[in-house]
């Protein structure tokens, strides 16, 4: 499967550049979450031959900020309030005083505010990255990422999933638009292998799309057949008291636990016999590219880029999303696979490597910055 489409750039064509390309990456937030992570090694691991990079967080910032800072970039901290015109203009400001060459935008909110306050200040190249499905979002939401992807030069979706929706749903036009998988630091997630216990882990944000209260009924239905089974959440967010009040009612005593937030998830990874995730949606999820990584079986939901990820039968399994009976059944199936968890997960680290290195997705980035600049340059 064909993950980046991108024009062959010659490597003299980048040596003879007078200096690296000025990329300014644009998000809502550097507080915390996937897309966060996914910045840092933007940072940490980027060419400074061939790119230098600056980013810009419209809203809270946190220990990502400060890590990135930490790889010698420079991070705005914009707090844009008071309206969308407002916040444009404050941008357009920014891009005026940083003059970079390309202004690179991460999902829905910053596209729309900034690839407007980049046409407006004169920015030579706009990049957008889609994350994922937008799931939820409102017309407005949808007409708003239609207008600026008119005004974007290049639009790349994480997942061939995130392309097709990019084709079908905002009509943008195929040559248009780039697949380039995310990527993870797969020295920082070693192979370890699975832990040899009925013990599944889930690492996400405990928000409505990550669907926890269908994991919390399917393993509910699952200790029927399984009952020293275990499950640990690792991560906060606003669904949380609602979850363990419903894992309470559920009588789910010591056979959930919440971890909360953690700084330590290779060795949490590494304690677990399986993953399992129930996403309503997805791009392509770091959490799983970590867990497949440290050589974890996946039992994941058949939805946006997971099967990209997971090869169903060989490195885990998929199931259906928001169906507790379905994703018990896979509980309970992995859970009797245990002798097969070491060659699924070997499989799986393997797939990872091939395929969602960080530093080869970064280099398919530096390959379109290098490309849409040259294609500025002839013009």
């Amino acid at each position: 499967m064909p993950h980046a489409t991108l024009t062959p750039v010659h490597s003299q064509d980048i040596e003879t550049a007078k200096r690296p390309i000025r990329v300014c990456h644009v998000s809502l937030g550097l507080s915390t979450g996937g897309l966060e992570r996914l910045l840092v090694d933007f940072a940490r691991f980027h060419d400074p031959e061939q790119t230098e990079m600056q980013f810009v967080a419209l809203r809270d910032v946190g220990q990502p900020a400060v890590e990135i800072r930490e790889c010698g970039s420079v991070v705005h901290e914009l707090q844009a309030r008071g309206g969308r015109f407002n916040s444009i203009r404050r941008l357009a400001k920014l891009f005026g005083e940083i003059q970079p060459d390309i202004v690179h935008t991460h999902n829905a909110y910053p596209h729309f505010h900034a690839t407007l306050a980049a046409r407006w200040a004169g920015v030579p190249g706009v990049v957008h990255t889609r994350h994922g499905q937008r799931y939820g979002e409102s017309w407005r939401l949808r007409w708003e990422f239609r207008l600026a992807s008119r005004f974007a030069d290049q639009i790349v979706a994480v997942s061939e999933d995130a392309a097709r929706l990019s084709r079908l749903q905002d009509r943008i036009p195929g040559d248009k638009i780039h697949c380039i998988w995310n990527g993870i630091d797969t020295a920082r997630f070693a192979y370890r292998g699975p832990a040899d216990a009925p013990v599944a882990i889930s690492v996400a944000r405990l928000s409505h799309e990550k669907d926890f209260p269908t994991l919390l009924r399917a393993v509910r239905i699952a200790l029927a057949l399984v009952p020293d089974f275990k499950l640990r959440i690792v991560g906060d967010g606003g669904e949380r008291q609602r979850l363990e009040q419903l894992a309470a009612e559920l009588q789910l005593g010591s056979a959930v636990e919440f971890l909360g937030e953690r700084r330590d998830i290779p060795e949490l990874l590494s304690q677990a016999g399986f993953f399992v995730t129930s996403s309503l949606t997805e791009g392509i999820s770091l959490t799983l590219l970590e867990a497949a990584a440290v050589g974890l079986p996946i039992l994941a939901t058949r939805v946006g880029g997971n099967p990209e990820i997971v090869i169903d039968g060989v490195t885990g399994r998929l199931v259906p999303s928001a169906c507790p009976e379905r994703l018990a059944a896979g509980i309970v199936e992995l859970c009797r696979l245990q002798p097969m968890w070491r060659d699924m997960g070997l499989q799986g680290r393997q797939r990872v490597l091939e395929h969602f290195d960080i530093r080869q997705m970064i280099g398919h980035y530096e390959l379109l910055y290098a490309d849409l600049m040259k294609q500025k340059t002839a013009r």
